[in-house]
């Protein structure tokens, strides 16, 4: 409420008026999407050349902890951080899939990976509420595609339990960035993609065998790989890598039912925190926006009310201290209720440890061996990257860099 000053005959006295206009100002407005409709994903024409077709690897999405800001606002945990970098980036994978615009499209532990075009991506925010991702696209020559930011509300029916409704609450995200990348591919040459193609290729064999393969790669100042030479076709050292090439698919292929599995163990605790966190993060919005109207409304009584009690009228004095006690009580009012929003993500806390324990790697069955994936993929891919190197070197003799 404001005070406003009245005369009536001789005497000085202060009225209260409706705070419309500050609340309108004061007020934050949350938008509630009711609608299911998302950015449809361009298909391919079953027909296209094969030659025209390139590998895709996504790498496990950046968890954004470096850039997150330590605001309670942002309901960033490490945790669930790191379980949504994999699931982001599987479900990217499996929209680029359903596009059958590409090859073989696979979830990469890290770049190190030489593969055609490799997509990476960083989670600005993910609440259940929103999502906002930053993803890059670059191939093997090196050449970036595009870095560009996405966003999107969920809808209020997408953590309807009664009627839920199929798919990732924001599928349109990962089908805007499949659309994108379409785009692009689309404008290449047959010439370009086939250079792609073979620069993928000697890159990885030149991280096996760097003085057998140098010659046939430059790269520019600005890191542009270009094709110097071919070697030939029946180049019994190309021939090795091929073979190792292989087997590096084939680990990686197999990493993919490990991704799926992840995915799925955490599909259903991850869908309920995302339903809790998306209602949370609406009532956090009601709750702020009430804290501020609060803390506004006590202040303006406050200074009405030292206006009033200054005024030196007895009545006026009254009613300038009535005021300042209820300006004082409708500021604490707007502090406790932050409290009770930093409660809800104390709440949101303890669930998102809690499921860190329901998406732990598992041991990954290889056709001729079992693997103990412990530590991160990333280490492990390492390790076999290693072990691939040995095999090569047994092969050849060769005693070249390591990878």
């Amino acid at each position: 409420m404001l005070f406003a000053k009245a005369t009536f005959g001789k005497f000085v006295w202060w009225r209260t008026v409706p705070l419309l206009a500050l609340l309108a100002l004061g007020a934050c407005t949350t938008t509630d999407v009711r609608t299911t409709a998302f950015t449809p994903l361009t298909v391919e024409d079953a027909a296209m050349p094969e030659k025209r077709l390139l590998d895709v690897g996504i790498v496990q999405f950046d968890p954004g902890l470096d850039e997150a800001e330590a605001d309670e606002d942002k309901l960033v945990f490490p945790e669930l951080r790191h379980a949504e970098s994999r699931y982001m980036a599987v479900t990217l994978a499996d929209a680029l899939q359903s596009s059958q615009g590409w090859g073989a499209v696979r979830v990469i532990p890290s770049e190190r990976t030489n593969i055609d075009v490799t997509v990476s991506g960083r989670i600005v925010q993910s609440d259940g509420e929103t999502l906002t991702v930053e993803v890059t696209v670059t191939d093997s020559r090196g050449q970036r595609w595009f870095t560009k930011e996405y966003t999107e509300q969920a809808s209020h029916y997408a953590y309807d339990r009664k009627n839920p409704t199929k798919g990732d609450a924001f599928q349109g995200v990962y089908n805007r960035i499949a659309n994108d990348m379409i785009a692009y591919r689309q404008k290449l040459s047959d010439e370009s993609i086939s250079e792609l193609r073979t620069v993928s290729e000697l890159r990885f064999a030149r991280s096996f065998s760097p003085h057998a393969f140098d010659r046939y790669l430059t790269q520019s100042e600005d890191g542009i790989y270009q094709l110097t030479a071919l070697p030939a076709e029946d180049d019994p050292m190309l021939a090795r890598v091929r073979r190792i090439r292989e087997r590096d698919y084939l680990f990686v292929d197999t990493l993919q039912g490990y991704y799926g599995t992840f995915v799925k163990s955490m599909e259903q605790p991850y869908q309920e925190w995302r339903a809790m966190s998306y209602e949370e993060v609406q009532q956090m919005h009601e709750l702020k926006r009430k804290a501020r109207n609060h803390t506004i409304m006590g202040a303006a009584a406050i200074i009405g009310g030292i206006a009033a009690a200054g005024a030196g009228a007895g009545s006026a004095r009254a009613a300038g201290q009535v005021g300042i006690a209820g300006g004082g009580y409708l500021i604490k009012s707007g502090f406790d209720r932050r409290a009770e929003a930093k409660m809800h993500i104390e709440a949101l806390q303890e669930l998102g440890d809690s499921m860190e324990a329901e998406v732990e790697p598992r041991i990954v069955e290889l056709e001729d061996r079992t693997v103990t994936l412990t530590g991160s993929v990333e280490n492990q891919y390492r390790q076999w990257r290693e072990l691939l190197k040995q095999i090569y070197q047994a092969e050849t003799g060769d005693l070249g860099e390591q990878i």
